[in-house]
């Protein structure tokens, strides 16, 4: 290892040698190998320098050899990442042990808190920007399944908006791990970003790095339409944020992504409300009439975007935080950041 980049909250981004390669950039997660130190050698995985992957485009740190991590010795039941040789064990807030058994034991019931769903990860700081540039102050909670990265410590939005008071914890739940609180399922994750986190809003959206393969069922963001079931199941009031493009390359991603109409569309069974984004000109209406296939299933719910480009933009400056999907930035593909941000937009007005 040569020396530190840069860190925050569960990483540290390090440069490293590796042979004949020249420097490049690695990721160690100090809870799980502890933290490297300039000098020492590192155990790399480099599957995703090999592969070019872009968000996680880094020679992942799987062991400091000479110098290993000190035992865990917290409390905590629950296995995550299992049978894997980087499995934690962590305590999960609906496990036995913990002080919040007694309350999730038998709960049930979100209470009508609503819960906004999206297909990425970058979704989330554009739903927080619509949502606290009309209702500020808002209580957010993130619960983070395991479609894309496992630990949320891979995340630096989630560091840069809690650095910034615009989320107030994130609960990761099945196989990811790192959050504020630990669950076994999204129910569980649910019910606890309501009853023991105090959750007024409640977000739901796969870490970085989700998965497709350019079939019709083949990409981890399925696990949206399955938020939308279980928040309807818990009395919560599922708000659908579709996926909208008008930058990417690939035709089924142009207006709304055929991930949006395949999650909200076939595998949401239970009724959600979507956010519809008055886009306005011909691509606004390509958006509108895609939506409108949504409409049997669900209540449609039009939004206007007046003023989301300028919170977005004052969101991205306040916060720190980098506005980015697949590679494109906030004018490089708006429609996007607008149509999550008109999630958000609509949630405050249910709050009022």
């Amino acid at each position: 290892m040569q020396d530190v980049r840069r860190e925050w909250p569960g990483a540290v981004e390090l440069t490293v040698l590796i042979d004949d390669d020249g420097p490049r950039r690695a990721l160690a997660y100090p809870a799980l190998v502890g933290r490297p130190e300039p000098g020492d050698t590192v155990l790399l995985n480099t599957t995703a320098l090999a592969m070019g992957l872009g968000t996680g485009g880094y020679a992942m740190v799987v062991a400091v050899p000479d110098r290993l991590p000190p035992d865990p010795a917290g409390p905590g039941h629950l296995v995550k990442a299992r049978y894997t040789p980087l499995q934690a064990t962590v305590l999960g807030a609906d496990e036995q042990d913990s002080p919040h058994h007694g309350l999730l034991r038998e709960a049930d019931s979100l209470y009508g808190a609503p819960v906004i769903v999206a297909d990425l990860h970058s979704a989330l700081p554009p739903i927080l920007a619509g949502l606290l540039a009309e209702r500020p102050g808002t209580r957010v909670v993130y619960v983070m399944p395991d479609g894309g990265a496992l630990p949320a410590w891979f995340s630096m939005s989630i560091a840069q908006l809690r650095a910034a008071g615009a989320l107030a914890a994130t609960v990761t739940v099945g196989q990811a791990f790192g959050g504020d609180l630990e669950a076994v399922t999204v129910h569980t994750g649910l019910l606890a970003a309501r009853l023991v986190l105090d959750a007024e809003v409640i977000v739901v959206a796969q870490g970085p790095g989700n998965l497709g393969t350019g079939t019709k069922w083949g990409f981890s963001g399925v696990s949206a339409g399955e938020a939308i079931n279980a928040a309807a199941v818990l009395d919560g009031r599922p708000v659908g944020c579709l996926r909208v493009s008008e930058g990417d390359a690939r035709e089924r991603h142009l207006g709304v992504s055929h991930h949006s109409l395949t999650a909200y569309g076939r595998v949401a069974l239970a009724r959600a409300q979507i956010a519809v984004p008055e886009l306005g000109g011909p691509f606004g209406q390509r958006v509108a009439a895609a939506a409108a296939s949504l409409g049997d299933r669900h209540e449609l719910v039009p939004v206007g975007v007046e003023g989301l480009r300028d919170a977005l933009a004052s969101a991205e400056k306040d916060w720190g935080v980098r506005l980015s999907t697949m590679g494109r930035r906030l004018d490089e593909d708006l429609a996007y950041f607008l149509t999550a941000a008109a999630a958000g937009r609509h949630t405050a007005a249910l709050l009022a």
